[in-house]
């Protein structure tokens, strides 16, 4: 693990655990990260947004991320945690399996996605780095948030 320091050339990342993945967070996006708190349903919600959460007295949005990148739901009972995140000036709740630590990476490193990468994934990430024998996807938290349409009722 990187120390951060005065180098341009160092960008800081939360990591974070999807299925078997590891995906690096950009931490200057990243406002709190939280242990499982009561999700409330939200009515005619995008496929993604597991429901809304009460942080503090904000209501946020949260997004599953398991869903948001068509993986398996998450067993019953299964941990998983929240990256608290901001958007155009909104918080929003990135539910994933578990949190890692910051680690601070040389620009200089990092490498385009692979051609392999699921359509899923690509859509999601800007780039990966190696590390430790693993591969860390970069997220881009712009289109994180270009979710599906709203589900439809029947009628």
């Amino acid at each position: 693990m990187t120390s951060p320091s005065t180098e341009p050339s160092l960008e800081g990342f939360v990591s974070v655990r999807v299925g078997d993945q590891m995906i690096g967070v950009p931490l200057l996006r990243v406002q709190d990260v939280i242990a499982p708190v009561r999700i409330d349903r939200v009515p005619l919600a995008p496929f993604e947004v597991a429901g809304s959460l009460n942080l503090r007295g904000r209501i946020i949005t949260a997004v599953d991320m398991r869903r948001r990148l068509r993986l398996p739901p998450r067993e019953n009972g299964q941990p998983h945690m929240s990256v608290i995140v901001e958007r155009g000036g909104e918080l929003y709740a990135l539910q994933v399996e578990d949190v890692g630590d910051v680690m601070w990476l040389d620009r200089a490193a990092r490498e385009p996605l692979p051609v392999t990468l699921a359509p899923e994934w690509r859509e999601l990430c800007d780039g990966l780095y190696r590390h430790d024998d693993a591969s860390l996807l970069i997220l881009n938290i712009e289109q994180t948030f270009t979710l599906s349409a709203p589900s439809a009722v029947a009628a």
